[in-house]
């Protein structure tokens, strides 16, 4: 008999937890004010869904976010930490890897709810997620070029299965946000609705899919993502592998100082 596990007592720190009857709301909680991600969450996230997954007493998850944004990506503290250390990038590649592998292992429905910006990371795990519903003013986009980085942590994976290479390619390598009404009309969202619209959308999703026998949803998904995970396992080292490169580079250290200190980056091709 599985010993039941409640995911209340894994100990996590930029994850809080809600229960409303057998589905799971998790809320990213970072201490940042967009929700940046940084080393202790990078860590979170690379267990937080196998735990989703064993959590006893839940049957759908909805990731969302506390405040005004999602989750924006890299936090720039975290960033220079990694271009002043090379060697801290490289111990995170096994996460990197481990977040979205354990993403697409999940059986459990997952929706995500968009309540704001997602960026880099953020839109990875959005993007990720089996059904986005977004709040119509929300934006995402994969913006790591923009900071001297190789869109390599699941963005150059999911963003061409949702739109095409043509229009994927566009985006990644421009690094544009885009709206959230803009996402939803080249297919790579859900639904993009009013933010007092937001929950009761999420809610109809969510009863649809508890309207149905758990074990064929899950396996359903399950199915579903085998060509996915196919693709990761083909694709990830090398994605995580060329983004430890890219953290190497002179450009890298420059993109991160202008943007930290709000002027045009001086790059030189380095």
């Amino acid at each position: 008999m599985n010993q039941a596990f409640a995911i209340e007592s894994a100990g996590y720190t930029r994850f809080s937890f809600q229960r409303v009857g057998r589905v799971l709301v998790a809320v990213i909680t970072s201490e940042h004010p967009v929700n940046g991600v940084d080393g202790i969450m990078h860590e979170e996230l690379s267990r937080v869904f196998a735990d989703m997954q064993r959590d006893s007493d839940s049957d759908i998850v909805v990731l969302t976010a506390r405040g005004s944004a999602f989750c924006a990506g890299g936090d720039f503290d975290w960033f220079q930490q990694q271009i002043d250390d090379p060697a801290s990038f490289r111990a995170i590649a096994w996460d990197a890897k481990r977040i979205v592998s354990s993403l697409l292992e999940m059986e459990k429905p997952i929706i995500c709810r968009l309540n704001g910006a997602a960026a880099g990371l953020g839109a990875t795990l959005a993007l990720l997620c089996d059904v986005i519903i977004a709040d119509e003013n929300a934006v995402i986009g994969d913006p790591h070029v923009k900071v001297g980085l190789v869109a390599g942590d699941g963005g150059a994976l999911i963003w061409p299965q949702l739109v095409g290479y043509a229009k994927a390619k566009e985006l990644l390598l421009t690094g544009d946000m885009l709206t959230a009404t803009e996402a939803r009309e080249l297919g790579l969202i859900n639904h993009a609705v009013p933010a007092d619209q937001l929950d009761i959308k999420v809610q109809e999703v969510v009863e649809k899919i508890q309207a149905n026998p758990r074990w064929a949803v899950r396996w359903t998904k399950s199915v579903v993502n085998i060509p996915l995970r196919a693709l990761a396992a083909q694709t990830m080292d090398a994605a995580i592998g060329w983004e430890s490169v890219s953290n190497f580079q002179t450009d890298r250290r420059e993109a991160v100082a202008a943007m930290r200190e709000k002027r045009p980056p001086n790059l030189t091709g380095e």
